[in-house]
């Protein structure tokens, strides 16, 4: 292509002047240096999905679009129509493939295009080989770790549900959850579930029914199918959405083989869309029946606790202590009164002996003591002028004109010692014979 002069491409001549206000570039100047930074990006290597192929009979050039899957953006692609043809598989719409070619930009229309001269179709084991990838890489960041799954809410009041329009996994989500329970809420969002716009879709569903604060779990149900139609659901953007869910997220993809990355993402894996009515919606029948035997099961404990409890207090009533609870205190007291019986008996029969005693003292005094004697015909002589009174032992103390007193067995008398003739002590006197 030649660049007409002043327009700053290679080999036309002088720069234009410095870009400004005052001097501004001519739309052909500013085509020709994008046509230029474009076309020095050379040829390279890209992956994306066909969304159209118009190849007509007779024509020197075929016209694809290129999509990436994972975003909503395509690119225009050419090619030689021979470069279609001789690929080992065919080539539909919704194939996944690498094309080799370079970037243009047409100045005149201000497009661009990617002109191609190789074109691969991705095979099973490539896109197997991409998705342990994708596995490997989300498993060392800890989206599969258990310890952020959160659980699901035991009667949500309004499950969100994303998948194709009138399909299959639908009408089974809605007619199990429905049965299960007919007052559930859904909130169905339809949205392409395999092909290049699968991702951008369910993502935009996904945020919608996340930020509504009504909805309080999302189902993601689809039908089975091949790797190629289950590929969306192991896209990173879309598991990184699902893991950036602030609501409870179901995977409900395809059927009890199919193990697409969504499963190990979601915070609950369903084998099928069924499965993933009956994990979210409760069985009110079920349940109902279960709280039936819960209170029943819990009237049979209390009745048996209650019973064990009755037996444990008549066992207790029926212990002595607590059947006559005064029995302690009848039992002291007869002890008490039993030991006062004990003291006073012991007591009346030491008063007793003591009183023998007394008596028996009593009788030995009477008859040892000096009343007898007197009353014998003796008499006891006491002094009475020497200080106190005292019984005289021997003539020495009957001085003449000593006064005394002579007590006899029934009074005493006084008397004054008279002088006497004195006889000798063995001549007995008159009385005495």
């Amino acid at each position: 292509m030649t660049s007409p002069p002043g327009s700053g491409a290679p080999g036309t001549g002088p720069a234009p002047p410095q870009n400004s206000a005052e001097t501004p570039w001519p739309v052909r100047t500013l085509s020709f240096k994008i046509a230029d930074w474009i076309h020095r990006l050379g040829q390279v290597w890209v992956e994306g999905q066909l969304t159209q192929i118009n190849h007509r009979r007779g024509t020197r050039t075929a016209f694809l679009t290129l999509r990436d899957p994972a975003a909503d953006m395509s690119i225009s692609v050419t090619c030689d129509p021979g470069l279609l043809q001789r690929s080992a598989v065919p080539l539909t719409e919704g194939t996944r493939v690498v094309v080799y070619g370079r970037p243009n930009f047409y100045a005149g229309r201000g497009t661009l295009s990617l002109r191609i001269t190789d074109i691969r179709p991705v095979g099973i084991g490539e896109l197997l080989a991409r998705i342990e990838r994708v596995k490997g890489l989300l498993a060392a960041e800890g989206l599969f770790d258990a310890r952020r799954k959160r659980p699901l809410p035991f009667l949500p009041h309004t499950v969100g549900l994303i998948s194709g329009r009138a399909s299959a996994a639908q009408r089974d989500v809605l007619a199990v959850a429905q049965t299960r329970w007919s007052a559930v809420r859904f909130e169905v969002r339809d949205s392409p579930v395999q092909g290049p716009t699968a991702v951008p879709s369910i993502i935009e569903q996904l945020a919608a029914l996340d930020a509504a604060p009504h909805v309080e779990v999302i189902i993601i149900a689809r039908g089975g199918g091949s790797v190629e139609d289950l590929l969306p659901f192991s896209d990173e953007t879309l598991l990184r959405a699902v893991a950036a869910c602030r609501t409870p997220v179901v995977s409900a993809i395809g059927h009890e083989p199919d193990n697409p990355l969504l499963d190990l993402v979601a915070d609950v894996r369903a084998a099928t869309p069924t499965d993933a009515a009956k994990k979210v919606v409760p069985d009110v029948a079920a349940e109902t029946a279960a709280i039936g035997q819960l209170r029943r099961r819990s009237a049979h404990a209390l009745r048996n606790w209650v019973h064990r409890e009755q037996h444990v207090l008549d066992g207790l009533r029926a212990r002595p202590a607590l059947a006559n609870p005064l029995r302690m205190v009848d039992e002291r007291q007869a002890r008490v009164e039993s030991a006062v019986r004990d003291l006073r008996r012991s007591v009346t029969h030491l008063l007793d002996l003591e009183e023998h005693r007394v008596h028996r003292l009593a009788a030995q005094l009477s008859t040892l003591g000096p009343a007898q004697t007197l009353a014998r015909g003796y008499a006891v002589v006491q002094r009475t002028d020497a200080g106190a009174p005292h019984a005289v032992r021997s003539t020495d103390d009957l001085p003449v004109g000593a006064h005394v007193r002579i007590r006899v067995s029934d009074g005493s008398a006084a008397a004054v010692i008279a002088p006497a003739t004195t006889r000798p002590a063995d001549q007995p006197e008159e009385n005495d014979q």
